[in-house]
């Protein structure tokens, strides 16, 4: 069986959002398309809590996209966003959240960032999805979404870890690409034995 995965198509993250990546609405209408050619589907959504401390707003004298070192590593500071319950948190209004079978929330926990759909940042603490796509039997993934270069490359690298096939359809995810992440992100994956495709 395969499994598309839809990374962080969110509110916050599209055009307008408090870390809109650009172009990202575009990537709305073609993934609901391919969700008809799945065997499952999963959605991941950015859930942090007020004051989380991956925002550049709890640290004095920095800003978006500097870098502090957390207990679990170096972390990027982020404008506030994905604020539990608010709307940025929101999927995108046009996605089709219904074909969602599972929905797997992340970076919850106040002192760890979560970018990768199976772990936490500190690459220890599971979010279940790998248990849930194994009692499944589904051992083939599809990533799309928001941004090619964090959420999506660290879910797609985790998958080949933990024994996965993973895809990654460029052209169904949009980066951020701050400083060359992009490119960084893609040879990061490649080596991972990640396949990249664009149709």
């Amino acid at each position: 069986m395969q499994a598309l995965i839809v990374i962080d198509v969110q509110r916050d993250f599209c055009g307008g959002g408090a870390l809109a990546v650009p172009d990202g609405d575009a990537v709305v209408a073609p993934i609901n398309a391919l969700m008809d050619e799945a065997s499952a589907v999963v959605l991941t959504q950015d859930w942090h809590p007020e004051g989380h401390s991956s925002f550049a707003s709890q640290h004095a004298g920095k800003a978006p996209l500097e870098t502090v070192d957390m207990l679990y590593g170096t972390q990027v500071l982020w404008p506030d966003h994905c604020v539990i319950g608010s709307d940025g948190a929101d999927f995108h209004p046009d996605l089709r959240t219904d074909r969602a079978e599972m929905i797997v929330r992340k970076g919850f926990r106040r002192n760890v960032d979560s970018y990768s759909a199976f772990f936490e940042n500190d690459h220890e603490t599971p979010t279940g999805l790998a248990g849930y796509l194994r009692e499944r039997g589904i051992a083939e993934l599809t990533f799309v979404g928001l941004a090619l270069d964090f959420c999506v490359a660290w879910s797609a690298q985790d998958a080949r870890r933990l024994g996965f096939e993973a895809t990654v359809r460029t052209d169904l995810c949009r980066a951020i690409d701050a400083d060359g992440s992009r490119a960084a992100a893609e040879a990061a994956m490649t080596e991972a034995g990640v396949k990249l495709a664009a149709s």
